[in-house]
């Protein structure tokens, strides 16, 4: 089951309290107060590991609390630290305070850390507080205690490449055929209602592609469950339009690219900015390709915007190699770019 929202609740460790005890042994009068600190408690840190997809697990566990500290002892023993309490996330995790909706982590590289609730101080023993003119002081602090609260886990995930298409598009088939996941396929619209990842392998090199269930008209307004959709295409460094050569529904290929569009600017401006390339599907049932006028029409439409157009059949294979190639190059050109400015950002600093 593929599970992309979470609602957790979070809380570090209280401080262990300081105590107020005095030296007490035979030969020794007025040894003096030795009453320890208590130990500092433990935090909630989240560290991202690679071999999570989804945020399943937290449906069955929703409440994480890190030890407390120790109380100090006499004799000047310090209490011991709680220890950090370990909250595993996959790769994609935004974590938002629930009451302020403030992001408190985006979680992206592999073993990223980040604390989130940190653990409460140790009270101090009445050691601390002997001055001169108070030589046996008879209080300690107590440790402090920590709030527990509420965080929203959204997953949104992180692909490479974004395969974004109207309903029953061929984006699961050509997933599919380009990589070993299987995603469940079946000549209806919403067939997928979760997004699927695959890793694709061409000239050596690989990258992750993402199918993303299919999009309506008003996706942008939540219809069609489109923001849940919508925000995993965020994340991906380039999107793959997939349309029907034949339409779907009525829809004709330069339609179906119409309304992707409009439906990606409306939620995100930034979606418009990234390397598009469009794969023309079910180019096997379409008849004579350079006389079709859908052909012409489409082929037009995408060299105006400068978009690469490519055909293809998910389900005979054609065409599927050059489209890999095409894609990668993007891919790789777009790692290599963020690459040179995170260098750039590095040597700035």
């Amino acid at each position: 089951m593929f599970v992309d929202r979470a609602k957790i609740w979070i809380k570090g460790g209280d401080g262990g309290n300081g105590i107020v005890s005095f030296r007490r042994e035979k030969y020794v009068p007025r040894g003096g107060p030795d009453g320890g600190d208590g130990g500092h408690g433990g935090s909630v840190i989240f560290v991202v590991d690679p071999n999570m997809h989804t945020l399943l697990d937290f449906r069955n566990q929703r409440h994480f609390r890190a030890p407390r500290g120790a109380d100090g002892r006499g004799g000047n023993q310090r209490g011991r630290d709680g220890d950090d309490l370990i909250v595993r996330v996959p790769p994609g995790t935004l974590i938002v305070d629930e009451k302020t909706d403030e992001i408190l982590a985006d979680m992206k590289e592999p073993d990223e850390r980040q604390v989130v609730a940190r653990g409460g101080r140790g009270g101090r023993g009445n050691a601390r507080f002997a001055t001169a003119t108070d030589r046996a002081p008879r209080r300690a602090e107590e440790g402090k205690t920590c709030e527990e609260f509420s965080v929203l886990l959204e997953l949104k995930l992180m692909a490479d490449v974004g395969l974004v298409g109207l309903p029953n598009a061929g984006k699961s088939t050509l997933l599919s055929v380009v990589s070993a996941a299987r995603p469940r396929i079946a000549d209806y619209p919403f067939t997928t209602l979760a997004p699927n990842l695959g890793v694709v392998e061409i000239d050596g090199r690989t990258f992750v592609m993402a199918d993303i269930p299919g999009l309506l008209e008003g996706a942008h307004t939540g219809k069609g469950l489109g923001h849940e959709f919508l925000r995993h295409v965020e994340r991906t460094r380039v999107l793959l339009y997939v349309v029907d050569v034949v339409g779907v529904d009525g829809i004709d290929p330069i339609g179906a690219l119409e309304t992707l569009t409009t439906e990606l600017g409306a939620y995100s401006q930034q979606l418009l900015k990234r390397p598009v390339l469009v794969a023309a599907n079910k180019m096997d049932l379409l008849a004579g390709i350079a006389g079709d006028d859908t052909w012409d029409d489409l082929e037009s439409y995408c060299e105006k915007r400068e978009w690469p157009l490519l055909p293809i059949s998910a389900a005979t294979g054609q065409g599927i190699a050059d489209l890999l190639r095409a894609v990668a190059e993007r891919v790789w050109a777009r790692q290599e770019g963020e690459h040179a400015r995170g260098c750039d950002a590095k040597e700035e600093t």
